[in-house]
């Protein structure tokens, strides 16, 4: 039970930074991030794109189809954006390059459910 609480806070957390604050634009910093890292002309655009992208993990996370993969694949994309921001844009990050820490702790939590949590329950 544990373990699919977990999982559905994990999709929470996808759903709400894609749709919210990404395709309806109620966080203005994430397309300001998105537009210093891949220009300016291009950001609106690719925020939505990276919205949408967001909101297609939570519903693969909700769908719970190769879960192990859905797991390893958001690991990487925390890792890779976290990176790449925590270089080029640590001034527009809510916590600035501690947003790096909180970045490492959910990749934490996701490794921990999928690959400990969801084993001792099944």
């Amino acid at each position: 039970m544990l373990s699919k609480i977990i999982t559905y806070i994990i999709a929470l957390v996808w759903l709400v930074n894609g749709l919210y604050c990404k395709v309806l634009n109620q966080v203005p910093r994430h397309q300001e991030i998105v537009s210093r890292i891949l220009g300016e002309e291009y950001g609106s655009f690719f925020t939505v794109a990276i919205g949408a992208a967001e909101i297609a993990m939570s519903i693969w996370i909700f769908s719970r189809i190769k879960a192990r993969l859905n797991a390893i694949t958001q690991i990487v994309i925390i890792s890779s954006m976290n990176i790449l921001e925590y270089f080029l844009v640590p001034d527009l990050l809510l916590w600035g390059k501690y947003n790096s820490l909180f970045a490492f702790l959910f990749i934490v939590l996701i490794y921990v459910n999928e690959f400990h949590l969801r084993k001792q329950e099944n």
